[in-house]
């Protein structure tokens, strides 16, 4: 197929890559611009412009893909399809009718469950026991367009955000080639959603990371691992942050003493929350680097006693 793609961040990028090797022929990549990061403030290309650059690929970067000059600009190239994933926009109807098989959307859940911004993470934060990545025709609406083929993925229980996003973009590359495949050949089958089984998966702020120690231990270890990479969970260790990367869930204690170190010596730092307890396992103090508690204690001492703050 003569493909235009849009898509931004790494997810994005595999799916594009296994459409190349696939023998499509992309004629044109959509992406978010470019934005400065770190210190230096250094100019920083999307993974999908990286992507398309390295196969020699047009790179088209809109501010706003709803201006009328883009479907104009779009039009010229006369795909056959336009497969997107994790763009970053909402395409108008104009551009989503424009291609002859109109545009597929490559989205990291098991539709209607998990619709918006944030899939991945919302399923390591409520505990799923899978998860999966839908192909859908996409309409107007955001991820409400008629499903057409899924894969499954289980979660691990050690999962986190960043190793169920490289399961997810591994899945969804193979799933987008095969969909594509059934498209041409007329077996696709398209699904309505159920939308009384629909949820939404808001976008994540880093103000999330925040710990609610008067929360269940299990429901916080959750919360650790579905942000970790980004923004990761975190508290206040006096006048320092201490991001808080793995930690395990243990029974007991009083609730009355949420958030204070319970036990705390050479291998041990254990923080009363809510509901049980939190053994740390892996750390990271403000300006420090990450490690395992063990490391973190000889360096840094935490009393019996202390209290972690919300108040970071």
């Amino acid at each position: 197929m003569k493909i235009i793609f849009m898509g931004t961040p790494d997810f994005a990028a595999a799916i594009l890559e296994s459409l190349i090797q696939a023998g499509h022929e992309t004629v044109l990549a959509v992406t978010q611009p470019d934005k400065p990061k770190g210190r230096g403030k250094s100019v920083q290309f999307s993974a999908v412009k990286s992507a398309a650059l390295a196969h020699n690929i047009e790179v088209y970067q809109p501010k706003r893909i709803r201006e009328p000059e883009c479907a104009a600009y779009l039009k010229k190239y006369d795909a056959d399809i336009m497969v997107v994933a994790a763009f970053g926009q909402i395409l108008p109807e104009e551009i989503l009718n424009m291609p002859r098989y109109g545009c597929v959307n490559v989205h990291a859940s098991l539709l209607p469950k998990y619709r918006g911004a944030a899939p991945i993470q919302w399923a390591v934060i409520n505990g799923d026991e899978k998860t999966g990545v839908t192909t859908m025709q996409m309409d107007a609406g955001i991820d409400t367009g008629d499903m057409l083929e899924k894969t499954e993925v289980m979660l691990a229980e050690d999962e986190t955000g960043g190793s169920l996003f490289d399961k997810l973009s591994a899945a969804g590359a193979a799933l987008c080639v095969q969909t594509l495949a059934h498209m041409e050949d007329g077996t696709v089958t398209r699904t309505k959603q159920d939308e009384s089984q629909a949820t939404y998966a808001g976008m994540i702020k880093k103000n999330m990371g925040i710990i609610d120690w008067t929360k269940p231990a299990a429901e916080t270890e959750r919360l650790i691992r579905g942000l970790n990479p980004w923004p990761s969970a975190f508290t206040a260790l006096g006048a320092k942050t201490l991001k808080i990367w793995k930690a395990d869930v243990l029974e007991g204690g009083d609730a009355s003493q949420a958030g204070t170190v319970v036990v705390s010596d050479k291998k041990h730092l254990v923080v009363q929350t809510g509901e049980g307890q939190l053994s740390l396992k892996e750390v990271q103090l403000e300006g420090k680097k990450r490690m395992p508690v063990e490391a973190f204690l000889r360096g840094y001492p935490v009393e019996t006693g202390t209290v972690f703050s919300m108040d970071v």
